[in-house]
């Protein structure tokens, strides 16, 4: 009985739904930190410009090797999930929210203790904004992919 009630409260939605609430995290986490990177620099750097080139040129990297596997193995994970309508908080997982935690836990003690320069913070966070965008991006176009694919597959393999 208890577990029949709880699928009833379940907030469940469709995997697209799941794939966009995905890149709806990512994008705002995106402006949240790109918005204290621009701060930081603005108020800070004697050349801006070389801190926001310094921040576009770690994206690259920051993104391919770690943000582009990371988005990849959750939108995956997404797809592969049995059952129709998953948990809307299922986009990431246990692990994903407890690297999430840990990670903003570490900002906010950095940000407190001030042990970085904010110019170097600045910089660094243009370059994880700009990760983070494009991982919102890489949902979106997934998530595109994936409900084009469904309807095809509902429309077309009777």
């Amino acid at each position: 009985m208890p577990n029949k009630t709880l699928q009833i409260l379940k907030p469940g939605v469709p995997k697209a739904v799941l794939i966009a609430l995905g890149a709806a995290i990512w994008g705002f986490a995106s402006y949240r930190i790109m918005k204290m990177g621009f701060i930081f620099i603005e108020r800070h750097a004697l050349h801006h410009f070389v801190n926001y080139l310094i921040g576009i040129a770690g994206f690259i990297p920051f993104f391919i090797l770690v943000f582009r596997k990371v988005s990849l193995r959750y939108i995956k994970r997404i797809k592969n999930l049995p059952q129709r309508r998953p948990c809307m908080f299922a986009f990431f997982d246990l692990r994903a929210y407890i690297m999430m935690t840990f990670m903003i836990t570490m900002g906010i003690t950095f940000s407190h203790w001030k042990l970085i320069p904010e110019l170097y913070k600045g910089t660094f966070f243009i370059s994880l904004g700009l990760s983070l965008l494009a991982s919102s991006v890489f949902y979106i176009i997934e998530g595109v992919q994936f409900v084009i694919q469904d309807w095809k597959e509902k429309h077309f393999d009777s």
